[in-house]
């Protein structure tokens, strides 16, 4: 896969389907090899398979950075719990995961709620969906809880007065995620398993038509 013809959009939807549940790779292959890339297309081509490929490790690293910020202004992991989950709800994996267990939990002890809390029928015609499949959590659009999740951690923020410090931290972490990935050398196991990710994604879409 020629990584320099990928957009931007493109990672940003491929890090958005993907399955982050998958661990992080190993220390020894994570800290393996690291040259300078040769030409600005090197470097693009590099940073966006090695952002893809590392995105478990990467995630770890900037939470870890976070949690360390976190030791000043304790109130301020709430507002990172809660930022953490209105932008996981934007991957379509875990929305799914969550609803679901969500839902499993509920339907314990109220069948009747969580009958309620399924996601409408997609109109299907001549075999196909209508429309795009939209994404809801139980029972409600992505958006709502994406929306309240993120009012919440806005609040949080400005309670905790450290948006400022967390912010660094952020910064922090962004950065060795960019330098780390920019200079590690992609291998071939990286490479084999976006064309792996590829194959899924093409099945994935010819068994749902």
């Amino acid at each position: 896969m020629d990584w320099g013809n990928v957009t931007t959009e493109d990672l940003v939807d491929a890090l958005r389907e993907v399955d982050w549940s998958s661990p992080p790779r190993p220390l020894s292959e994570f800290f393996s090899r690291f040259t300078v890339p040769r030409s600005y297309a090197k470097w693009n081509s590099r940073l966006k398979c090695n952002l893809y490929y590392y995105r478990t490790n990467y995630f770890i690293l900037i939470v870890s950075v976070l949690i360390l910020g976190f030791l000043w202004r304790p109130l301020a992991v709430v507002a990172a719990i809660l930022t953490a989950f209105s932008t996981a709800f934007l991957n379509d994996s875990f929305a799914g995961t969550f609803s679901e267990k969500v839902t499993r939990t509920v339907r314990k002890f109220s069948p009747h709620l969580a009958a309620k809390m399924r996601p409408p029928l997609t109109p299907v015609i001549r075999g196909r969906p209508s429309a795009r499949r939209a994404i809801y959590i139980c029972g409600q659009p992505r958006w709502v809880f994406v929306l309240t999740f993120s009012a919440a951690s806005f609040f949080f923020w400005f309670v905790s007065c450290g948006l400022l410090m967390v912010s660094w931290a952020l910064v922090i972490g962004l950065l060795a995620t960019i330098l780390h990935a920019s200079f590690r050398t992609p291998n071939l196991k990286a490479r084999l398993n976006t064309f792996r990710e590829e194959f899924r994604q093409v099945w994935r879409n010819y068994s749902e038509l």
